[in-house]
């Protein structure tokens, strides 16, 4: 008896099916598992950016209220900026175009804090309508143009005096204590600034730019709003300061190239010693 031959054909494909299944169900498992991984790393990324975001946010902001509170412009303050006149214009209200340039560096100081701004040119009379305890004051230029200036350092920088030009010419000298600075045309001029803390005044700070030229006044605006961050680490927020700038070659370089020439605070804010008098006898 011939046995008919075994075809084992369909048990063969019936016993790879497990296999197959096995495979599929493998494949199904690692797209599911990537699926997984992307999500999770969607979800990290998403985290990671939102914390970044919310840092430097705070940050920001925290900066921001530094600016703020060094430049006494928090609270929706007022900003009061007093411009010398123009020395060589016969208008009282005639102002140099160098010291516009210096109102607009300081307008944007107070802009960038969200304070509004007031401009006030000084000419004869240092008086204006205003009250120191809500306003922060940027003064500019030198007591010949500025008679405020004049009275500020008089009042708050003691031991900060600045030669006429009358008496003198171009060679105008700024001293502070026993430190002179004596201005050498188209070679080196100079320019004080300085800080007065809001208790000084009973409220707001003020903030003195007493140059010997309006490109002084114009490099130390800039030298203030470019460098505060440097004050703001040297000297705290509310804390007084003096420094002594000069301008080397303003013709050549404009108001670009500024040198520190010493932090002069403490001579500057005592007032110097007067020579005893004599006694008269009668």
């Amino acid at each position: 008896m011939i046995d008919k031959p075994t075809h084992l054909g369909g048990d063969r494909a019936g016993a790879s099916r497990p296999t197959a299944t096995v495979i599929d169900e493998r494949q199904e498992v690692r797209w599911v598992s990537g699926i997984d991984d992307l999500a999770i790393n969607l979800l990290a990324s998403v985290i990671a950016g939102t914390a970044v975001w919310v840092f430097q946010l705070v940050r920001r902001r925290r900066r921001q209220a530094r600016r703020r509170r060094f430049f006494g412009l928090e609270g929706g303050a007022e900003c009061v900026i007093v411009v010398p006149r123009h020395a060589a214009s016969p208008s009282p209200h005639s102002v140099n175009q160098l010291d516009v340039a210096a109102v607009v560096e300081l307008a944007a100081i107070a802009r960038e804090c969200g304070a509004a701004v007031v401009l006030k040119v000084q000419g004869q009379n240092a008086l204006f309508d205003g009250d120191a305890t809500t306003a922060t004051e940027f003064c500019v230029g030198g007591p010949d143009a500025n008679t405020r200036m004049a009275a500020h350092l008089a009042t708050f920088l003691p031991g900060v005096s600045m030669d006429r030009y009358a008496d003198v010419g171009v060679a105008l000298t700024l001293r502070v204590g026993e430190r002179v600075f004596t201005r050498t045309p188209r070679e080196a001029e100079y320019v004080l600034l300085a800080k007065v803390p809001g208790g000084g005044r009973g409220g707001r700070p003020l903030f003195v730019v007493c140059g010997q030229t309006a490109v002084t006044n114009r490099a130390a605006a800039r030298y203030l709003s470019d460098n505060y961050p440097t004050l703001v680490s040297r000297y705290g927020v509310d804390s007084r300061f003096c420094l002594m700038l000069e301008i080397v070659r303003p013709p050549v370089y404009g108001g670009r190239l500024v040198r520190e020439c010493g932090d002069l605070t403490a001579a500057a804010f005592t007032a110097a010693p007067q020579a005893p008098q004599t006694p008269q006898h009668r």
